[in-house]
Parts: C-alpha cells; sequence; structure tokens
C-alpha cells in the first residue's frame, strides 16, 4: 500500500476509533485525541487530573478499542521495582524462572506516579525509555507497541514524591483533564447508574499500530516548520536572544531538545489523523501546549503573580 492510501486508511480508522470509545468516555475529546495522538507517535503521556474523572476507564477503553493488553499499576510508598518489573523465582525443579511483572504489556497505567520513592520511578522510566527491562542481569524486551500513562494527582502533595525534570522530559505530552460541563456530568450519571454493559470492539491489530507508528516517522516535513518548532523551543529559554519579556521575567529553565523532536512528531500525527500529507505551522502550535507545558520551570514571581505556563506558552507564537 502506498503512503498516501495508507494515510486515507488512517484517517477513516481513526474517527471509528474515536466513535468506539466515545461509547463509554463521554466529552473529553481533546484529552482523548492527546493521548492517541501520543499513542501514534510513539510517545508516552503524563495525565494531570483530580480524582473521579475516569482516567482509568479512559485508559482501559483506548486499549480495549486499540486491541492492545492493558495493565494497571498503582503506584504506592511501599512498592519496590520487582513488583512492577517482576522478579525471579525457584521453580519445583530447584531452578529460577522469571515470572514477569505487570509491566509487560502495550499499555501501562501508572496510578499516582508521585506517590511511590524515586528507586521504583526510575524502574519504570528505565522500560519507557529503553522499551526493555534489566532483571538479575538479563535484558528482557518488551512487547512493543508499548505506551506509558501516567496519572498524577494535582491536590494531594502529602506523602509524595514530585517527578524531577529530568524524568518529566521523558513525557511527550503533560494533559490536563477538567471537570465536565453540566451537560456532560448529566450524561455520565445516566450512562454509569443503569445496568447496560457496553461492548468496546478492537478495531486495530499490534502490527497495525506499529505500522502507522512507521508512517508517520515517513511523512516529510518542510524545513520551514522545523525551523518554527525550533525557534519556539528556543524562545523558552530565558537565557537565549529570542526569549520575550514575559520568559525572561517569570521562567528559570526553559525546554530541552527532546521538546523540539516531540513538536515535529506530534505535528506530523495532528497533520495525518486529519488527511493532510504534511504538517504546518497550524498543526505545530495545535500541539504546543501539552508538549511544552511541563517542560517550562517557573520562579517564583511567576506564582506570586499567577502567571500560567499556558499564558507563557501562548506568548511564543
Amino acid at each position: 500500500m502506498s503512503d498516501v492510501a495508507a494515510i486515507k486508511q488512517l484517517v477513516n480508522q481513526y474517527q471509528d476509533l474515536k466513535k468506539e470509545i466515545a461509547k463509554v468516555i463521554i466529552g473529553q475529546d481533546e484529552v482523548v485525541n492527546q493521548i492517541l495522538i501520543s499513542i501514534f507517535s510513539g510517545g508516552h503521556s503524563l495525565l494531570i487530573g483530580v480524582p473521579g474523572l475516569a482516567k482509568t476507564l479512559m485508559v482501559n477503553t483506548i486499549a480495549q478499542a486499540l486491541g492492545l493488553d492493558f495493565k494497571r499499576i498503582q503506584f504506592t510508598p511501599d512498592l519496590m521495582p520487582s513488583d512492577i518489573l517482576g522478579s525471579e523465582v525457584l521453580d519445583e525443579n530447584r531452578h529460577f524462572k522469571f515470572i514477569k511483572g505487570p509491566i509487560f504489556a502495550n499499555i501501562i497505567l501508572a496510578d499516582e506516579i508521585n506517590r511511590t520513592p524515586p528507586k521504583t520511578q526510575a524502574a519504570l522510566l528505565e522500560a519507557m525509555q529503553e522499551r526493555a527491562v534489566t532483571v538479575a542481569g538479563h535484558h528482557y524486551k518488551l512487547n512493543l507497541p508499548y505506551f506509558v500513562l501516567a496519572t498524577q494527582n494535582p491536590i494531594e502533595q502529602e506523602g509524595t514524591y514530585p517527578l524531577p525534570e529530568a524524568q518529566l522530559d521523558r513525557f511527550m505530552f503533560a494533559i490536563n483533564l477538567e471537570y465536565p460541563s453540566f451537560e456532560e456530568e448529566v450524561e455520565v450519571v445516566k450512562a454509569t447508574t443503569n445496568d447496560i454493559q457496553t461492548k468496546v470492539n478492537p478495531l486495530f491489530t499490534s502490527q497495525q499500530i506499529i505500522d502507522f507508528q512507521h508512517l508517520i516517522r515517513r511523512i516529510p516535513v518542510p524545513d520551514n516548520v522545523v525551523e518554527y518548532a525550533v525557534s519556539i523551543v528556543g524562545k523558552t529559554r530565558p537565557d537565549s536572544q529570542a526569549a520575550s519579556d514575559l520568559v525572561k521575567t517569570y521562567v528559570d529553565w526553559g525546554a530541552g531538545p527532546r521538546a523540539s523532536q516531540n513538536l515535529i512528531l506530534a505535528a506530523k500525527t495532528y497533520a495525518a489523523t486529519r488527511g493532510k500529507f504534511s504538517p504546518d505551522i497550524e498543526d505545530v502550535q495545535a500541539v504546543a501546549q501539552s508538549i511544552l507545558r511541563h517542560r517550562i520551570i517557573k520562579n517564583y514571581k511567576a506564582e506570586a503573580e499567577g502567571i500560567t505556563e499556558n499564558q507563557i506558552i501562548q506568548s511564543l507564537f
């Protein structure tokens, strides 16, 4: 199949996928879009939202609709790396046998990742970056496609271990989950308090998703779009010549080169799911908020004056 025909097929399957997910998830259209863009780009996402906004249900539904294996890990302060990676045990013949942990799935929901100590966070981050884990000196490859969606509760600060900036940078998107509108909440309550079970049909296979990930990487990008993405990221750095007064006043550290790479990858996916054969500047702007939000470190002045990351990012365009 030619790449042009493959993009047309991706658009059709993507629309069907959104309809399938909408059977269970009411509203949250933008959030679902960003999670799917992240999966097709081969990145990972961080979901930030208060409890009860159906984060787990959303990821489970997306995994079912994509026909992928899904595991949920609830992070707690006493969780050890072996609890998520797996460990070696003695079998009845007194031979060591490796029992795989929950990390061996296609989609991992790392629930409340900031509740667990750095040692366990690091074990998950190795798997995210290398798509492989090392246990007792043995290297195990993870099944592709592999996608980690971590959730953070922004309210509770007690007994939490915030992710360091270097680890936050490994997430392609930081997605903010907002409360549903009045109409959406009425629909949610109606749908979840009856006795009807909704079945989600798998529309993709693992191989199809991998093929689409390769297709997206083959999409050509004009030089001016790449330069635009790199210039936006450059403007977030307060010591750069291009930085605006807003950035120089309110930002301590800007985004690194990983942000530029992610902007282009996400813009390619965003364009492809809309049937375009190459991304333009509007596609880069459409994905910029979620890619830059967690990579800009504001100073105390910004906190005191109530300047948000979104305002800073908006000023870069």
